[in-house]
């Protein structure tokens, strides 16, 4: 049954990343952004790209949810030697694979959003919407651009997602969730905030 949840998690992703392009048609508001700055023939040949190469990111997706997971649980794999914690990595791979299904959330709460309460929204509003997130409370207009990352990383779906993964492992090695949670933090927390930083020193640097 393990085995499929991974299966399970690609379909419903792929499922909702198609049904976020349909409802929210955010290559036509990609397209209406860049038509001040460019001719109409560049334009087309963008969309006839697009269309060409749209298989591309339903490709992408799964292989980017499989490398995501793979590297998170030799993260927490490597946190676990530390904890003197022997826990199989498949095992690992099929805790990190569950508690991702709380971040499919984020997509559906996107979709909800945009499709309902803010039917009118510009491509920066939906670049910079994170659901339940810092910066939904202070707002990326009032952030330079290399701080707004790390808000979208301050969410309530991050912190659901530490949790879930310090439950499960706490459950594994027969401790508490308090232990597996230390095992989270001394690990996936600390890669975590080296992206992050790595992510702001890109940011920085472009911008």
């Amino acid at each position: 049954m393990n085995n499929f949840k991974f299966i399970y998690l690609i379909i419903l992703s792929l499922l909702l990343l198609f049904i976020f392009e349909y409802l929210i048609e955010y290559d036509k508001l990609y397209i209406s952004s860049i038509s001040e700055i460019l001719t109409y023939a560049q334009i087309e040949k963008i969309i006839e790209f697009q269309s060409k190469w749209i298989w591309v990111k339903y490709v992408i997706t799964p292989l980017l949810l499989l490398l995501k997971i793979s590297i998170i649980a030799a993260i927490i794999d490597i946190g676990c030697f530390f904890f003197s914690k022997e826990i199989k990595y498949k095992i690992l791979f099929n805790i990190v694979v569950k508690a991702e299904f709380i971040f499919l959330l984020v997509i559906i709460f996107k979709i909800v959003w945009f499709y309902i309460f803010q039917p009118d929204y510009t491509l920066e509003d939906l670049q910079y919407f994170y659901p339940l997130s810092a910066l939904n409370i202070v707002g990326y207009q009032s952030l330079k651009a290399w701080f707004v990352y790390p808000f979208q990383v301050l969410n309530i779906f991050e912190v659901a997602y530490w949790f879930v993964l310090a439950y499960l492992i706490g459950k594994e090695i027969n401790e508490t969730t308090d232990k597996g949670l230390s095992i989270v933090a001394s690990s996936y927390g600390v890669g975590l905030l080296i992206w992050v930083v790595g992510v702001m020193f890109l940011t920085l640097n472009m911008s």
